[in-house]
């Protein structure tokens, strides 16, 4: 099976080429540049180095939500676009449980975190020691709820994701039970884990077809939350 993996929901633009379990190539970027800049060119990269046949890959996984809305519609576009072009289905992966899956096989429960502004996060939490099974399914949450939920259930955690640096110092101070965060090569976000992990899905047949796949966003953009927010107001002035 050969699964074509794209990351596109923050910061890092990353693609990958899993076949039947092995990571055939992958080109990862955490660098501001913008992903419809990246990503087909570093796809581009890593077919011409391994002189790869794309139409030999049974399916995209594509790295479907929450993050940026830009990346995420960005990532969404470009698995479309090939999936259409080569006539392949598409599998939307969720971008906390492809997070969560670099960590596979760790004894700790594991807790991505993406910064979501205003104290929020995009968050879930998993167990990875014997398979991978989901605790908490991905969410938008308030931090101070995160760590009471964390707090009252006495497991040792493991954070990951671009949330640790924003809120490593909040974290440090209240949390009460036993944590530690991701080294570097493991913290972010990757197609290889999107691939895997879509891997999985295919085999279960969740699938879609190029034309029904679309991101999964889970909070409205800001400008939309900011325009209601506005209109609200206008509303309880008058």
């Amino acid at each position: 099976m050969n699964i074509l993996g794209i990351e596109s929901s923050s910061l890092v633009a990353s693609v990958a080429i899993v076949s039947d379990q092995v990571l055939i190539a992958e080109y990862t970027v955490n660098f501001k540049k913008t992903h419809s800049q990246t990503l087909l060119p570093m796809l581009d990269e890593i077919v011409t180095m391994v002189g790869y046949d794309l139409d030999t890959i049974d399916a995209i996984a594509v790295s479907a939500g929450p993050g940026s809305f830009t990346g995420l519609r960005i990532g969404s576009a470009t698995g479309k676009g090939l999936g259409l072009a080569l006539s392949k289905p598409l599998i939307s992966v969720p971008t906390i449980d492809a997070m969560a899956y670099n960590l596979y096989g760790c004894i700790s429960r594991v807790c991505p975190i993406m910064d979501a502004r205003r104290n929020q996060v995009y968050t879930g939490i998993y167990e990875c020691r014997d398979g991978f099974s989901i605790v908490k399914p991905s969410c938008a949450m308030d931090l101070d709820d995160l760590i009471d939920e964390l707090n009252q259930a006495g497991e040792k955690v493991i954070f990951l994701g671009d949330g640790v640096p924003v809120y490593q110092e909040r974290l440090e101070k209240e949390l009460k039970v036993p944590f530690e965060f991701a080294p570097a090569h493991l913290n972010r976000q990757r197609a290889g884990a999107v691939a895997e992990l879509g891997s999985l899905y295919y085999k279960e047949g969740n699938l879609v077809s190029a034309a029904e796949h679309g991101p999964e966003y889970l909070r409205k953009p800001q400008a939309e939350r900011e325009r209601e927010e506005a209109l609200k107001g206008e509303a309880n002035g008058s």
